[in-house]
């Protein structure tokens, strides 16, 4: 016998997490490996380039295109664009194919034109960014820019054609396919450590080199971009160049992507704060140290990862089943949604948070301790990480519901919101910043961050509940409550030991390697029998998915 629930049956409920875990499961699977390959990439980078000059120049260099990427197209294509091409197929005679090719025509030639003007003004771009020490590094910053800017080109026909087979049950292939730019981007450092001898500076490099990660950077999104075809075609659709956009509903997707464009430009401007903050940090009078742009940008790689592997899977898939509930009209099916999403997120996020919190430095050493990064720079890294760490579960939750505003295709409650948020960022940022000493300002901005989706998930969750009636709180705060009640012993039973066994086997790489290793596996023995005790239907789901 079966009792009702808001979303259904206690047996529908089961069967929709098993539905879920399965489309998560899939995507994950690849996003563990592109993210696997990409902490490989990261660390070939770091132990090619450094943290400091030179490793600051690339890294402003290449976050340059993500960013006017995300201020031009970015945003809209990761939040409506799923929705509408869900609605298009449901509703149009040709299953949604005309808009389908009519978005990807605009995006294709609009992206083009930005590309090459962007390319064109780089330099004037990076600068905006940079707080440079020596014009050697405001010229190479300014030269990768141009080599860099042309991936804006292709970050958004990717991400159109990733919406497009998401739209229509496929999601694999848009997780698999950064493996391939990660292998392009590691043989581009192997290479570079190949010809390079010790730490080179800005000026030292030479042409070669200098196009060897200038061209191999941007080759890695180009294949990227170019793996998703054959899956395209493999889902039936035939792109054609259309451009009969009257009366094609693309004008009712420009007037929801208004408030998107708002929603990334505070974004931006948030980041563009952080950025200067970041790179000024590292200079204290003619003194450059290695706790700039580039331990932030490593460590925030990193805490991406635990995100995108779980929440971003698991979005992806929500997204277009709320997409479906919202067409529908059926709020309580995305109250549902959200709710099970939370709590499948929790189960994998709130442990892996704890995890890197209490080992984060032991986690920078293992990853970044190579080449041209010290072990010291290294843990900087891990101690960046560990302050970015308290904020992944509220920063992921946040996440999670704003895709449920999009599936409604309101966009101007989460642009409101996010502007809030970055201006909690920016005043906590800026605090840090004064009353730290030199070395840790760049751990500040990580609490910032951290703080900043802290504040706003309050927000963000009072929003939602006013719009759909809720997102079963006590169920969502049990969950959370249990996972936490096992993850914070078994945080702190790791980090003890691990900081006792790199005492006992010396500071340096082996002590960081075996404290990560035995703290890591305390934590496990410790978190598994804590959360058996507790049932917690949610992580046992996972597991079970997961062991399958």
């Amino acid at each position: 016998m079966t009792t009702d629930t808001p979303g259904g049956s206690i047996d529908g409920a089961a069967a929709d997490d098993g539905d879920l875990l399965r489309h998560s499961r899939v995507m994950a699977i690849g996003t563990i490996a592109s993210r696997a390959t990409g902490f490989l990439r990261t660390a070939v980078i770091a132990a090619a380039i450094g943290p400091a000059l030179l490793g600051d120049a690339y890294n402003i260099a290449n976050t340059t295109p993500n960013i006017l990427y995300e201020l031009l197209l970015g945003g809209v294509l990761t939040s409506v664009v799923v929705p509408l091409l869900v609605q298009a197929a449901r509703h149009d005679s040709d299953g949604g194919d005309a808009y389908a090719s009519r978005l990807l025509s605009v995006v294709a030639v609009v992206l083009a034109i930005a590309a090459a003007v962007a390319a064109f003004f780089g330099p004037q771009l990076v600068n905006l960014y940079g707080n440079w020490v020596t014009s050697d590094e405001r010229h190479l910053a300014g030269l990768f820019s141009r080599y860099f800017l042309p991936q804006i080109f292709f970050y958004g026909v990717g991400a159109t054609i990733g919406a497009i087979l998401n739209a229509r049950g496929r999601f694999a292939a848009p997780m698999w396919t950064p493996v391939l730019n990660n292998l392009v981007v590691i043989v581009t450092g192997l290479w570079f450590l190949a010809i390079t001898h010790g730490r080179p500076a800005p000026g030292e490099l030479g042409h070669g080199r200098e196009l060897l990660l200038g061209l191999g950077t941007t080759a890695g999104i180009v294949v990227q971009t170019l793996a998703l075809l054959p899956a395209l075609r493999a889902s039936g659709f035939r792109w054609k160049f259309r451009f009969d956009l009257r009366g094609s509903g693309l004008g009712h997707a420009a007037r929801i992507a208004g408030w998107v464009l708002v929603y990334v430009a505070a974004n931006q401007a948030a980041y563009l704060v952080i950025v200067r903050l970041a790179s000024a940090a590292a200079r204290t009078g003619d003194q450059v140290t290695a706790s700039g742009f580039s331990p932030y940008q490593y460590a925030f790689m990193l805490f991406s990862l635990p995100h995108a592997i779980v929440t971003v899977s698991v979005v992806t898939a929500l997204l277009p089943r709320m997409s479906h509930h919202a067409d529908d009209n059926r709020a309580d099916l995305i109250e549902t949604e959200v709710s099970r999403g939370l709590r499948l997120s929790a189960a994998l996020l709130i442990p892996a948070s704890a995890a890197l919190v209490a080992l984060g430095p032991f986690v920078g050493v293992a990853v970044f301790g190579y080449g041209n990064t010290t072990i010291e720079d290294a843990r900087f890294i891990g101690y960046v990480l560990a302050a970015f760490a308290v904020g992944l579960v509220p920063f992921s939750f946040f996440q999670l519901q704003l895709r449920a505003f999009y599936a409604l295709q309101d966009t101007r409650t989460p642009a409101l919101l996010n502007i809030w948020v970055n201006v909690v960022n920016v005043a906590v940022d800026v605090v840090l910043y004064v009353v730290l000493p030199d070395k840790w300002r760049v751990v500040g901005l990580a609490l910032g961050y951290a703080a900043s989706y802290s504040i706003g998930l309050g927000l963000m969750t009072r929003a939602l509940r006013r719009r759909i009636g809720g997102v079963d709180g006590p169920a969502v705060t049990r969950t959370v409550v249990r996972l936490l009640a096992a993850a914070v012993p078994a945080a702190a039973v790791a980090a003890g030991i691990a900081i006792g066994v790199r005492a006992g086997a010396g500071g340096g790489r082996i002590g960081a390697d075996l404290g990560l290793g035995v703290g890591l596996a305390a934590a496990i023995a410790v978190f598994l029998p804590l959360a058996s005790r507790m049932r917690i239907a949610e992580l046992n789901a996972v597991l079970g998915r997961l062991g399958r």
